[in-house]
């Protein structure tokens, strides 16, 4: 069974239990769709479905018998992200319906009113005055309110209740026992200006909102602009032509201009330059590039031109597979959102209940209709849960937007919220805490021995070996012209070293083991490396001891100031490694870290992150994604030292695009400022809700001292309070944007 993935844009969303509804339309309604995330803030939903099965015609078939919009791509279509396409289309509808609410409703309001007032005089109390004020009420009742009307309906039929029910209760309540006032000709207050001021104030709540939430996407917007839109092909016979990106192909050569984006990711195979990569790893320092050098598209060529040789096209580079991932873990919910999702499953008919409660005890304790109406109308339109379904997926957009931009990537919400609560952090040494690059620093033959057959023996035995300190050894005889070649055989003993036969015999290369009967000089000379920090190699042939090999590996530049800044977060960073006690902490005291885990072979780091855990901790590992995948999936947060290619995704949920350890202070820093936000957000959508349902419904007016305005909380009153909720929240939002992560 093949499957298909796709982002596709939904116009009408209004709220979590819209989104709520658009996902049961595709899960329940619609055979062969497997998967359906649906993100209120970028208006749109990720489906996974079997084309064999379904359309995209029947999805939106589906999603429009629930009363949405489903936008499916058309041929020609660009790169042109989901969120912009479903928000233009928004914007565009909420402004024209906003236009015909303010069109009607001003001189509706100014006629209704100034008459309550007592500004015009007789001539405005005559029977046709209220015909003219149903006049101006129905266009916006029935044009502006249009969406909320079919909205409800859809949504009562489909066996939910969402939004637009409570909209439309509330204002079909004021106009239609206003309708009713008139018709009966009992000469009664009529509230046309009341439903209509309802529909259009909160239009006018929806079109800010909708231009608002088209500014939490910006981030990515950004990154997929950066990519240049032509390539300068270069011709087998040297000549060039500029021809669309999209045409370059594997394998093709493209010339590249100073001050030019790569358009593909390739190697330069001629010329040396300079390139700024901080739109892929955050980080502002230019890189040097040369023949052999990997080069990333939407990164900028700074100094020389250079010719490149495409390797990854189209969809296929680092930044498209980066502005991928990023998009698909914008989609995502972190947990905390699971409670909103569940008050809004029940919000809309405890509302209902609410309201009708209300509407009973006014009725009772005053004895007319009139009054009572009026609060349960307040209740109804004060209580729309929009700024609930919007207060966890914004945050988490502008956050994610912002950390792609910065290099960082999380992989899904939950990872979020998971980093915004480690307290301890376990830092693998090689590749980490160092650059991964260590160089020999000695070597030490047995007395008798000579020190360039020692190296050229443990050269040859490690010559296949992609460990860190088996490439400083093998560097080290290059460097000194010794002859290299292949083993007959090699094994690599993880954690230990390696047994390789050279030239007929047993080479072993590996760490010394407690118990290992060695010679004094030896021992002396093992122990003092230690003390300096140095890793050592014991080097035997057929058994017999030759002698040992020292290295060290550069510390990060900034893994002292790392530290520094992870501690003052609240969190504690340990060193876990498989070096020898003293030889971590020599490196531990360098760069201020307290706490060494030494000795742990790659497999046993998996069982520290178990044993901390245990301990009642929540903790993040930071590795190379690769040897400490198990440590990486058991981890509560695992982060990984990515690169432009290989982002590692599979097994960590957080990594560092560029590599870079100074990484790690803005993944703590900017998981807690979204989670706060988050927070904040729902604070605001719970307070308006638990604070103004009491208001609205009359509670008040038990306190004479109150302001009238509050005692008797007029329903346009409520409609402008609610819509104000909604922008409050998406603003809010948008402040991370401009949060410093560093």
């Amino acid at each position: 069974m093949s499957t298909k993935e796709l982002d596709l844009p939904v116009v009408g969303m209004h709220c979590a239990g819209c989104a709520s509804a658009v996902q049961r339309a595709l899960l329940k309604k619609t055979e062969g769709v497997q998967e359906a995330d649906v993100n209120l803030a970028t208006d749109s939903v990720r489906v996974r479905f079997d084309p064999s099965v379904v359309s995209l015609d029947t999805m939106a078939q589906s999603v429009e018998a629930f009363g949405y919009q489903l936008v499916l791509p058309s041929v020609g279509d660009d790169a042109e992200d989901p969120e912009a396409k479903a928000r233009r289309i928004e914007v565009s509808k909420q402004r024209r319906a906003l236009l015909v609410g303010i069109v009607f409703s001003i001189p509706l309001v100014i006629l209704s009113m100034g008459r309550d007032a007592g500004l015009y005089g007789s001539w405005s109390f005559q029977p046709w005055v209220n015909y003219l004020l149903l006049l101006l009420a129905s266009p916006v009742q029935f044009y502006t309110g249009a969406g909320y009307y079919k909205g409800a309906w859809r949504s009562l039929t489909s066996g939910s209740a969402n939004m637009d029910v409570l909209v439309a209760l509330g204002s079909t309540t004021a106009y239609v026992y206003s309708v009713a006032i008139l018709l009966l000709g009992s000469g009664g207050h009529v509230y046309f200006e009341t439903a209509a001021l309802i529909l259009t104030l909160i239009k006018i709540g929806k079109w800010l909102e909708a231009r608002a939430k088209g500014r939490t996407g910006e981030a990515i917007r950004a990154l997929m602009n950066l990519a240049p839109k032509t390539a300068t092909l270069v011709e087998e016979d040297g000549s060039t032509k500029v021809v669309p990106v999209g045409m370059v192909q594997e394998g093709s050569v493209v010339l590249v201009r100073p001050g030019e984006a790569f358009p593909i990711d390739g190697e330069i195979i001629q010329g040396s330059s300079s390139a700024d990569e901080s739109a892929l790893t955050g980080e502002s320092v230019p890189v040097d590039k040369e023949a052999g050098s990997e080069v990333f598209g939407a990164t900028v060529n700074l100094t020389s031109a250079v010719q490149v040789r495409a390797t990854n096209v189209g969809s296929d580079t680092a930044m498209a597979r980066i502005i991928a991932l990023v998009r698909k873990a914008q989609g995502s919910k972190a947990p905390i959102q699971r409670i909103a999702d569940r008050i809004s499953a029940v919000f809309v008919p405890v509302i209902v209940a609410i309201a009708l409660v209300t509407l009973a005890i006014w009725w009772i304790v005053g004895g007319t209709l009139e009054p009572a109406l009026i609060r349960m109308v307040a209740v109804l339109v004060i209580a729309c849960p929009c700024a609930l379904g919007l207060a966890t997926p914004t945050a988490v957009m502008v956050g994610m937007g912002l950390g792609a931009r910065k290099g960082v990537l999380f992989r899904d919400a939950e990872a979020v919220e998971a980093a915004g609560r480690i307290d301890t952090i376990l830092l693998d040494k090689t590749g980490t805490l160092t650059r991964g690059q260590p160089r020999v620093t000695g070597i030490l033959p047995v007395e008798g021995g000579d020190e360039t057959d020692l190296l050229t023996l443990a050269a040859n035995a490690q010559l296949p070996s992609k460990h860190p300190l088996a490439q400083a050894v093998v560097r080290e005889a290059k460097d000194r012209d010794l002859a290299l070649h292949q083993p007959e055989e090699h094994t690599a003993l993880a954690g230990i070293g390696v047994r390789s036969v050279v030239d007929g015999s047993t080479i072993e290369v590996g760490r010394p083991e407690e118990g290992d009967d060695l010679p004094d000089p030896i021992q002396k000379a093992i122990q003092q490396s230690r003390e300096r920090g140095e890793s050592v190699m014991l080097v035997k042939q057929d058994g017999t001891l030759l002698g040992l090999i020292t290295a060290r590996d550069e510390l990060q530049a900034d893994a002292k100031r790392v530290i520094e800044r992870l501690v003052a977060l609240g969190t504690e960073p340990v060193m876990v490694t498989g070096d020898h006690e003293r030889a971590a902490r020599a490196i531990a005291e360098e760069i201020g870290l307290k706490r060494v885990i030494a000795g742990v072979l790659p497999e046993g780091k998996e069982a520290v992150v178990r044993e901390e855990q245990a301990k009642g901790k929540r903790v993040a590992m930071v590795g190379d994604g690769i040897n400490d995948a198990p440590a990486l999936a058991r981890a509560d947060v695992g982060i990984a030292m990515g690169s432009g290619t290989d982002v590692a995704l599979e097994t960590a949920t957080i990594t560092l695009v560029g590599g870079e350890l100074h990484g790690l202070p803005r993944v703590v820093r900017l998981s807690r400022k979204m989670m706060r936000t988050v927070h904040e957000n729902l604070f605001w959508a719970f307070a308006y809700n638990v604070a103004l349902i009491p208001v609205a419904a009359g509670v008040l007016a038990l306190f004479p001292s109150v302001p009238e305005a509050l005692r008797h909380l007029h329903p346009a009153m409520a409609a402008g309070a609610m819509a104000f909720s909604s922008v409050t929240v998406v603003l809010n939002s948008l402040r991370l944007g401009r949060m410093k992560v560093d």
